[in-house]
């Protein structure tokens, strides 16, 4: 459908006056008030303002409301494009929140991978913008040892598979036969992993013991959030 504009003649100054009407619209949910007109286009007074107005509503552009100052309403043609509009906003909205499916682990068996599917107890359905990166796989936390990193027991820790870490970073690690969450520090040839907890003690990881980074961690679900 053709814009109004486009249908009807309008002056530059009348086209102006209706696109600002429009812009309100658009922005705000309301139109402007006589007042708000002409401040915007410097006109001496709202009487100034009327007069444009009544022009633009005998040329079938708008139509003017009795007993409210913003009593203006836009034909359907500039309607439609001003919806037009805020169904574009909404559609960019709902690209950038996009929907992605996550394993959830639960206990991982001694020496099997993570993502092995006898670990995966069900999946969740998330917003990606939930995290800090793309994770692979929830983990579901044991034990309170990193409670001052605000981790809980019960909590969904959301994991990128990796085999790197630096200093610093909460990992998921694997030591011999147990799955740990810790905070990684390397120091020469030793590796430290710090709880956020001082009931906990550092567990310190020697050249030759068993050991292997599974994961970063990239954010958390509180669990009531799917209870």
């Amino acid at each position: 459908m053709k814009d109004i504009t486009q249908a009807i003649k309008l002056t530059p100054r009348q086209k102006e006056i209706l696109d600002y009407i429009s812009t309100m619209l658009n922005t705000h949910g309301f139109p402007p008030t006589r007042a708000e007109i002409a401040t915007q286009f410097h006109f001496k007074s709202p009487n100034a303002s009327e007069a444009h107005l009544r022009a633009l509503a005998r040329k079938g552009a708008i139509e003017l409301l009795n007993g409210t100052s913003r009593g203006i309403k836009v034909k359907l043609e500039q309607a439609q494009t001003t919806l037009h509009k805020v169904a574009s906003s909404i559609q960019e909205l709902n690209e950038r929140i996009q929907q992605i499916n996550i394993p959830l682990i639960g206990r991982v068996a001694a020496g099997a991978p993570i993502l092995a599917a006898e670990h995966v107890e069900q999946s969740y359905c998330v917003e990606s913008n939930l995290f800090s990166s793309q994770p692979d796989y929830l983990l579901k936390v044991r034990g309170m040892s990193m409670k001052d990193a605000g981790i809980m027991d019960g909590d969904l820790l959301a994991v990128q598979a990796t085999k790197d870490a630096k200093n610093g970073q909460i990992v998921v690690a694997r030591i011999g036969e147990e799955v740990t969450v810790k905070r990684f520090k390397r120091t020469g040839n030793t590796i430290e992993l710090i709880p956020e907890n001082p009931d906990f003690q550092i567990i310190t990881v020697k050249p030759g013991d068993p050991f292997e980074i599974e994961g970063l961690a990239v954010g958390l679900i509180r669990n009531t959030f799917f209870m």
